[in-house]
């Protein structure tokens, strides 16, 4: 019996001590999202752009963002939209073409999902008399600011070969949901998008409103089919010496899922998505980054084991809690119950430390960015409960990395750009 209370011990000690460790880390980083660098003087125009939109069955929503893209705020010679209409039968295809888009109908049931449309288009871009600097990637259920393109050319002007845009929402009060949903991308722009622009490291790709110089694309290939292509052609770009840039003021709304159930098949596919890469990067990263002494690669391998991570934070969570509620009973009833060392119960309380600035602190970064009022604070008071959801999804996301099967997410939310412009 002691040689099994000594191991719970040392288990609890290293799970509570790598907790804490990874939430300083998080902490540290976000620190860096205070600071946002006052604008430059705007760049004259000089990229071209093949703006990328791949949809499956979207007809509810595959207007709004063609005709969003014929308003940017660039000139209109200097880009053109391409609508993947991929393994539709529904009105996708028409309605993109009757609003101006370049439509280009795949069928194809052996290879489904995303990232195989799009390595199915940009090969066929390659090969056009037509010659464009770079591709945008987007969504079917997007709108776009008017100044997206102006941001991106800036940024391909700096010397970036891949941009990643702001990621908003335009449903962020419909549902605790989506507003959980919102509070997170919201934070993640400034807190981690944005730091890690500020440090000089990479930043994510985050499947829409990114921008890859088109010489770079050919020359590295696309290979990105997995259910997270983002992840996995962030973690090649990082494996094979570049970065990631963010344009904060490139910015992208989608929809957000509206219920609970549709949130957890989207976020489950994530995981998958996530195991699955994690798999196959994390340690080359890792590699990478302690041969070469790079922190960027570094940062990624550890971005790449989410999955794992939401998991051991879930359980340091439980066991902390258990370890508070065991304390206050020995407290009210005066009994004795051994609940771990100290040093153990010194991380636990650390980690919950770090844990409470950074609830509190988040809201002020989100007025900072004039995100915040009544009813986004209400969500953000029940975001724990949102939180504590990701424990069950990143384990079923571990379980099921191998299934490669796409779960498409129905969007339904029709949003004129500038209805959407005015109300904000």
């Amino acid at each position: 019996m002691d040689e099994l209370k000594n191991i719970i011990i040392i288990g609890s000690r290293a799970l509570t001590g790598f907790v804490f460790v990874f939430s300083a880390y998080c902490l540290f980083i976000s620190l860096f999202g205070f600071h946002k660098k006052k604008e430059v003087s705007s760049v004259k125009p000089k990229k071209r752009f093949a703006l990328i939109v791949a949809a499956h069955n979207e007809e509810t929503v595959i207007s709004d963002i063609v005709l969003s893209l014929k308003g940017l705020d660039y000139p209109k010679e200097m880009y053109d939209t391409f609508v993947i209409a991929d393994n539709c039968t529904d009105n996708t295809a028409d309605k993109a073409r009757k609003n101006g888009a370049l439509v280009y109908e795949r069928f194809n049931n052996d290879k489904r999902g995303k990232g195989y449309a799009l390595e199915w288009m940009f090969k066929k871009l390659f090969k056009m008399k037509k010659k464009y600097d770079a591709v945008v990637i987007f969504d079917a259920d997007n709108i776009i600011c008017k100044d997206f393109l102006n941001a991106m050319n800036k940024k391909l002007c700096e010397g970036y070969k891949v941009v990643q845009g702001y990621l908003d929402s335009k449903n962020p009060n419909d549902t605790w949901i989506t507003g959980s949903y919102s509070i997170s991308f919201w934070a993640n722009n400034r807190m981690f998008q944005h730091s890690r622009d500020n440090l000089g490291i990479s930043s994510q790709l985050g499947g829409t409103g990114c921008c890859i110089d088109i010489k770079m694309l050919e020359k590295l290939g696309w290979g990105a089919t997995c259910l997270t292509e983002d992840l996995e052609f962030t973690c090649k770009l990082v494996s094979n010496g570049y970065k990631v840039g963010f344009a904060y003021d490139a910015v992208v709304y989608d929809e957000k899922p509206l219920t609970l159930v549709q949130s957890w098949k989207q976020r489950k596919r994530w995981m998958q998505g996530y195991a699955d890469v994690s798999e196959r990067y994390f340690f080359r990263l890792l590699k990478k980054g302690i041969k070469e002494r790079n922190f960027t690669a570094i940062d990624c391998a550890i971005y790449t084991i989410q999955p794992v991570l939401f998991i051991l934070m879930g359980i340091s969570t439980v066991i902390g809690i258990g370890k508070l509620l065991l304390n206050s009973y020995n407290y009210l009833f005066g009994t004795n119950i051994v609940v771990g060392s100290s040093n153990t119960g010194v991380f636990t309380t650390m980690t919950g430390v770090l844990a409470i600035i950074m609830y509190l602190y988040t809201p002020f970064l989100l007025l900072l960015d004039k995100k915040f009022n009544l009813k986004i604070l209400i969500y953000y008071i029940i975001l724990p409960v949102y939180a504590i959801t990701w424990l069950p999804i990143s384990i079923q996301g571990i379980l099921n990395r191998k299934n490669k099967e796409w779960s498409h997410t129905l969007h339904t939310r029709s949003v004129d750009i500038k209805d959407f412009e005015k109300a904000n």
